[in-house]
C-alpha cells in the first residue's frame, strides 16, 4: 500500500526538528562567542540583487525573512490546499476538534500574554506573538518521546498545526501589511487570477517557478507580506493528476521542496534569528515583561487554550477526540502546541520592527526561545510517560492472554 502524503509529511518534519534544534543551539553559541561582532555584521549587511531594470537591496536578516521564508509559507499554503480537499482536512468529523482546539490555542495565549502584559507595564502590541506552533519543532519533539502512542495523535497535532499557521498568516495579512503599493498588488492579483484559469491545463514547472518569482517580486513591490502572497500562490497549483504522467503537481511540489525548506531554509532561519547575545544583559532585562508575556502565552496560554477547546468539543459532542488516545496523550500534544519557535520569531519581527540586536528583538527572542524550551520539555517528558504506560499495559495484556490465543495472533 502506497505510503500517504501526511505520512511522508510528518516524516520529514519530524526529522527536521534535530537540525532546527542544531541550528538554534549553534546561533546561541556564535552570539555569545568571539564570532558575536561578525555574526551581527553579516546578518546587517546589505545585500544587492539586481537582474536588469530589476534592483532589490536587502539585508542578509530580511532577505532571509522575506524570500527564504516566503518558500516556507508556500509548502505551508500547498499542505494547507491538499489537507482541505484530499486530506485531514476534507472530513468534517475529524477536521472539528482540531480546528476549534487550535482557535482555543490561538485566543487563549493572546488573553494570557495581554494580562501578564498589563499586570506587568509590558507592551500589548506582542499579543500575536505566542498564538503560532511550530509544526517541524512540535513533530520532532513527538517523533522522539511519543513512540508507539497513537498515529491519530500525529495527524492531530499536525491538522492542528496547519490551522494554527492558517490563523497566523491571516493575522499577518491583517496586521503587519500596511503602506500597501496598489498597483503591484493589481499585477500581483492579475497573474494569480490568469494562473488559476490557465492551471487546468498541462503546464511545465518552469512556468509555476518564474509565476512564484513574478508574484513575490510584486507583493515585495507591493509593501504586501511576502508570506501571505505565497499561500495565495499555493492555492492556485493544481491537486488533481496531469494527464500525461498521472503525478499531481501540487504533491510534486511538496516533495520536492520539503527537503530544503526543512534541512536549509527553516535552519538558517533559526541560526539567523535565535542569536541572542547575553552580554550586558542585567537580570532585569532576562525577566523583562514582554520576556514575561510572550514566554507565559506560549507556556501556559497554549496548553490551557488546546487542551481546554479539546475538552469542551468532546463534551458537546461537537468532535471526538484522536482515536485510542487517553487525555494524558492529549495534554501533552497540548503542551507541544506551545513550541513556537520559528513562527513565533517570524512575528515577533513584524511586531516589533527594528534592528535584529534591538532591545524589543532582544526580549521576543529570550520570550520565545524560554516558553518553547518549557513547552517542549514538559510536553516530551509527559508523552514519554503516556508510552511507557501504553507499552507496559500492552505487555501485560500479551502476558495475560491464552497462550493458543497468542499463537493466532
Amino acid at each position: 500500500m502506497a505510503r500517504r502524503l501526511t505520512l511522508d509529511f510528518l516524516k520529514t518534519e519530524a526529522a527536521s526538528g534535530a537540525v532546527l534544534s542544531l541550528a538554534a543551539v549553534a546561533a546561541l553559541l556564535v552570539a555569545n562567542s568571539p564570532l558575536s561582532e561578525a555574526y551581527f555584521a553579516w546578518l546587517k549587511s546589505e545585500q544587492l540583487f539586481q537582474a536588469g531594470p530589476l534592483r532589490l537591496e536587502l539585508t542578509v536578516s530580511d532577505w532571509i525573512k522575506e524570500g527564504l521564508m516566503a518558500v516556507f509559507f508556500l509548502v505551508v499554503g500547498l499542505e494547507i490546499k491538499y489537507e482541505i480537499l484530499r486530506g485531514e482536512l476534507s472530513d468534517p468529523r475529524k477536521l472539528a476538534t482540531p480546528v476549534i482546539a487550535a482557535l482555543g490555542g490561538m485566543v487563549a495565549p493572546a488573553i494570557v500574554y495581554l494580562l501578564v502584559a498589563r499586570i506587568t507595564g509590558g507592551p500589548p502590541g506582542g499579543w500575536p506573538v505566542p498564538l503560532a506552533t511550530d509544526i517541524a519543532f512540535a513533530l520532532g519533539v513527538f517523533a522522539i518521546a511519543g513512540r508507539g502512542l497513537p498515529s491519530s495523535l500525529r495527524v492531530f497535532l499536525l491538522t492542528l498545526a496547519i490551522v494554527d499557521d492558517l490563523g497566523a498568516i491571516g493575522l499577518i495579512a491583517v496586521l503587519f501589511s500596511s503602506g500597501i503599493d496598489w498597483m503591484p498588488l493589481a499585477w500581483a492579483a492579475g497573474l494569480l487570477a490568469v494562473g488559476a484559469v490557465v492551471s487546468r491545463r498541462t503546464i511545465a514547472a518552469p512556468f509555476w517557478v518564474m509565476g512564484f518569482l513574478a508574484i513575490w517580486w510584486l507583493s515585495v513591490q507591493a509593501g504586501l507580506s511576502t508570506s501571505l502572497a505565497a499561500v495565495a500562490f499555493a492555492a492556485i497549483v493544481p491537486v488533481a493528476p496531469r494527464a500525461r504522467d498521472g503525478q499531481s503537481p501540487l504533491k510534486e511540489a511538496m516533495h520536492d521542496l520539503h527537503p530544503y525548506v526543512a534541512y536549509l531554509i527553516l535552519p538558517l532561519f533559526a541560526f539567523a534569528k535565535a542569536g541572542v547575545s547575553f552580554a550586558g544583559l542585567s537580570l532585569d532585562q532576562m525577566f523583562a515583561p514582554l520576556v514575561l508575556a510572550v514566554a507565559a502565552g506560549l507556556f501556559f496560554g497554549k496548553q490551557i487554550g488546546v487542551f481546554g477547546a479539546t475538552w469542551l468539543t468532546t463534551a458537546l459532542k461537537l468532535g471526538t477526540r484522536p482515536a485510542q488516545s487517553t487525555w494524558l496523550q492529549i495534554y501533552g500534544v497540548s503542551l507541544l502546541c506551545g513550541v513556537g519557535f520559528t513562527m513565533s520569531l517570524f512575528i515577533g519581527i513584524l511586531a516589533f520592527p527594528g534592528a535584529i540586536d534591538a532591545p524589543e528583538q532582544v526580549e521576543v527572542k529570550l520570550g520565545v526561545i524560554l516558553g518553547s524550551v518549557l513547552s517542549a520539555s514538559l510536553g516530551a517528558a509527559v508523552l514519554a510517560v503516556s508510552a511507557s504506560r501504553r507499552r507496559r499495559s500492552e505487555a501485560a495484556a500479551l502476558t495475560n492472554t491464552d497462550p493458543a490465543t497468542r499463537i493466532l495472533t
